[in-house]
C-alpha cells in the first residue's frame, strides 16, 4: 500500500511564540510508522492527533486517506478529527492550551472535515427538520455543541445554533419563530442539567409539548436522565446526533404536525 508524506509524524512537537513545547496529547502506536498506518484505528488516531497538533496540512491529508480508503466520512469524523477535538478542548480546561490554541486546532479539523465533507451520506431531505441547537443556561462549555452543529451541517440539516449559556424560554421562542421541530440542548455541568427539565415543562405548560421533539446530550447526561425529564431522546456523541436527528425527523414526518424545513 502507498504511504503517503505525513504519515510517519517525524517532526518535532510545535512550539508555541514563547518558546514552550505544547504537550504531545496523542501518541500514535510505536509500530505506526512500520505499519504505515494501514489499519483504521491507526489513520484515525494519526488524524486526531494532527487536530491537537493544530497541524492543518496533516490533518487534510489523512483525511484524503481515509477517502481513498473509502472508510466511512462520518466514522472518520467521528472517531478521528472529533476525538482529537475533544483532547484539545481537555487541554484547554487544563489550561495546557489557550484560547489562541484551541482556534488553531479548529483549524486543523475544519482543514479534515472540508476534505470530508463530500463524502457524507446526506439525509434525505424530504425527511429532515430545522433543528434548534445551544448549550442550556449556566454553562459556557459549547465544544461538543459545536461539534453536534458540524456533523449537522455536514449531514445537509439546517441547525440555528443559539450558542452558550441559553436560557429555556430562548430554546422555545427561537424554536416557534424559525419554524424548528426539534431542539437539541446540551450540558457539561451537573449543575445545569435540571435546565433541560425546565424546557420540557415550559413546552407543557405552553401547550407545544406535541409540537417539538427534545434531545438531550453532553458528559453528564444519560439515557436515564433523558427519561426521567421526559426528553424524547438522547445522544451520546456528535456522530449519533446526526442519525438520531434523521430518526427524528422521519417521526415529526409521520405524526402529520407542522412542517418540515424542506417546505417552510
Amino acid at each position: 500500500m502507498a504511504k503517503i508524506e505525513c504519515l510517519h509524524y517525524e517532526a518535532e512537537a510545535p512550539v508555541s511564540p514563547g518558546g514552550q513545547d505544547y504537550p504531545r496529547a496523542l501518541d500514535l502506536p510505536p509500530d505506526a510508522g512500520r505499519m504505515g498506518l494501514e489499519g483504521k484505528e491507526s489513520l484515525f488516531q494519526a488524524m486526531a492527533k494532527a487536530v491537537v497538533d493544530m497541524d492543518e496540512d496533516s490533518s487534510a491529508r489523512l483525511s484524503e486517506e481515509a477517502v481513498r480508503r473509502r472508510y466511512d466520512a462520518f466514522e472518520a469524523i467521528d472517531q478521528g478529527l472529533t476525538k482529537g477535538m475533544e483532547q484539545a478542548g481537555r487541554l484547554f480546561e487544563e489550561e495546557e492550551y489557550f484560547v489562541p490554541e484551541l482556534l488553531l486546532c479548529a483549524d486543523a479539523m475544519d482543514a479534515g472535515v472540508e476534505v470530508l465533507k463530500p463524502h457524507i451520506k446526506k439525509v434525505d431531505e424530504e425527511a429532515k427538520c430545522r433543528i434548534v441547537l445551544g448549550v442550556i443556561s449556566g454553562d459556557t462549555h459549547d465544544i461538543g455543541k459545536n461539534l453536534v452543529k458540524l456533523m449537522l451541517n455536514s449531514a445537509g440539516f439546517e441547525v440555528i445554533d443559539l450558542g452558550r449559556d441559553v436560557d429555556p424560554e430562548i430554546f422555545i421562542d427561537r424554536a416557534q419563530e424559525a419554524g424548528a421541530r426539534i431542539i437539541m440542548i446540551s450540558s457539561l455541568m451537573t449543575t445545569t442539567m435540571e435546565g433541560m427539565l425546565d424546557v420540557v415543562k415550559i413546552l407543557k405548560k405552553r401547550g407545544l409539548r406535541d409540537q417539538f421533539k427534545v434531545a438531550v446530550g453532553g458528559g453528564p447526561v444519560s439515557q436515564a436522565f433523558a427519561d426521567r425529564i421526559g426528553a424524547d431522546a438522547y445522544s451520546p456523541n456528535a456522530n449519533h446526533a446526526v442519525r438520531l436527528a434523521a430518526r427524528l425527523s422521519v417521526e415529526l414526518a409521520g405524526d402529520g404536525t407542522g412542517e418540515l424545513a424542506g417546505n417552510l
